[in-house]
């Protein structure tokens, strides 16, 4: 992973510590619940961009290794990446494999 962020990360992640800062509580609160809601509507979108990105270097033959240092990220996280696994666990279906639960498969945690 690269030690030092990329200037546009480090503008957003300035900008997103500035919620501590905010003084009064539920003003506070009210942010963070705001940013939070962007962001977990943005992650699919987000995703998708990065996965078109990853994609694109590996279709051009540049190594695991050398576009997770690009992205900020791990090889192995790359890779994941490509299988299209890099997705949040929450939003992961919970279903079990139709041999553990049956033909359908059993909903549930």
């Amino acid at each position: 992973m690269a030690d030092e962020l990329a200037e546009e990360s480090q503008r957003v992640i300035n900008a997103l510590e500035e919620i501590e800062r905010i003084a009064d509580p539920v003003t506070r609160a009210a942010v963070i619940s705001d940013v939070l809601k962007y962001v977990e509507k943005k992650e699919p979108t987000w995703r998708d961009l990065r996965r078109d990105a990853v994609l694109d270097l590996l279709a051009a033959k540049v190594s695991y290794r050398k576009i997770g240092a690009m992205i900020h990220t791990s090889h192995s996280t790359v890779q994941s990446i490509e299988r299209g696994h890099a997705g949040a666990w929450r939003t992961k279906p919970r279903t079990k494999p139709k041999a553990a639960g049956g033909e359908q498969g059993d909903q549930g945690a």
